[in-house]
């Protein structure tokens, strides 16, 4: 691995509005850590869906801080809410 130690202030990181309400701001991504993980700060509106895709190039976590959201890694399904932590690993699909 050639990561090297970085740190990511919360005024950091491209932001992007994908739909009203909706925000996303890229914290790490696979190019700064290596190719080992990425991870992004997002805010959903309740009902937002994701597609059933999958990463090649990194791992990805969330972390809920607030509300609930459904994941489904590979054919597992889970519901959780604040403080709920998950990994989805490259190359397994998730949603």
């Amino acid at each position: 691995m050639d990561a090297q130690g970085i740190v990511v202030l919360p005024e950091q990181g491209p932001e992007s509005n994908t739909s009203p309400r909706r925000s996303v701001a890229l914290k790490l991504l696979g190019g700064v850590t290596g190719g080992s993980i990425m991870m992004f700060e997002e805010t959903v509106p309740v009902g937002t869906k994701s597609t059933f895709h999958l990463h090649l190039d990194s791992d990805e976590v969330a972390y809920i801080l607030s509300g609930e959201v459904t994941f489904k890694i590979g054919d597992d399904v889970t519901v959780g809410g604040p403080g709920t932590c998950a990994f989805m690993p490259r190359g397994v699909p998730h949603a």
